[in-house]
């Protein structure tokens, strides 16, 4: 029998609240890893900071703001992973997360590139999107989950709140083409062409990345 059980989601979670406490650390957390581990699109272009950290692309996922920006980003992965995991296996689960991960720091370097940014929920987004075309693509009721996407998208646009929005609208449509394309490429003949059009979606939003090059360089 296969085994159903989440794991992906738990590792993530588990990996995402182990890097936090790091950030707790005195004299390390807020000095020297936060600031590592941020992301800030200067840091991607030598010609303008100096230095080049394409690691934050991804680890900007990793540390929060807080225990309130972590307990609610945790809480929505783990709610949507239980649900969308089995359905994907763990491997497109995982594909999945780091593409809209990707996705969302791809956004705020073209719409916000001077603003540093902490967080999973270019992520989460991603995750969202998805569980509502696999949703709607299954015959499911998604309505509930429109509402509560976008609720939750609307919010990041409302003065006095200090979210990114740029990543989460990218985050959000990586995983809407993510979904999109495994909804597609189902059948096991099907594989390659699968893995090809994801390497297509993750080589384009690199390729985005010469946007702000051009514009700032």
């Amino acid at each position: 029998m296969a085994d159903s059980r989440p794991r992906a989601t738990y590792a993530i979670v588990g990996i995402t609240a182990l890097s936090f406490l790091l950030q707790l650390i005195p004299g390390f957390g807020s000095d020297i890893y936060e600031p590592a581990m941020l992301f800030w699109a200067p840091y991607l272009y030598p010609e303008i900071s100096g230095t080049f950290e394409p690691w934050r692309l991804f680890t900007v996922a990793l540390v929060h703001s807080g225990l309130w920006h972590l307990g609610l980003n945790m809480l929505a992965l783990f709610m949507i992973g239980r649900t969308l995991e089995p359905i994907l296996g763990r491997a497109r689960f995982v594909t999945l997360y780091l593409l809209s991960t990707l996705g969302g720091s791809v956004a705020v370097a073209l719409l916000s590139f001077a603003t540093p940014v902490v967080g999973a929920s270019g992520a989460i987004f991603g995750l969202f999107g998805a569980l509502l075309i696999i949703g709607r693509h299954l015959g499911a009721n998604v309505m509930s989950i429109a509402i509560i996407l976008g609720i939750n998208l609307v919010i990041g646009f409302l003065p006095g709140y200090n979210v990114s929005w740029q990543a989460h609208v990218g985050g959000l449509l990586t995983g809407l083409l993510v979904a999109f394309i495994f909804t597609r490429t189902r059948m096991a003949s099907q594989r390659r062409s699968q893995i090809w059009l994801l390497i297509a979606v993750g080589a384009g939003l690199v390729g985005l990345l010469f946007v702000p090059a051009f514009i700032y360089g």
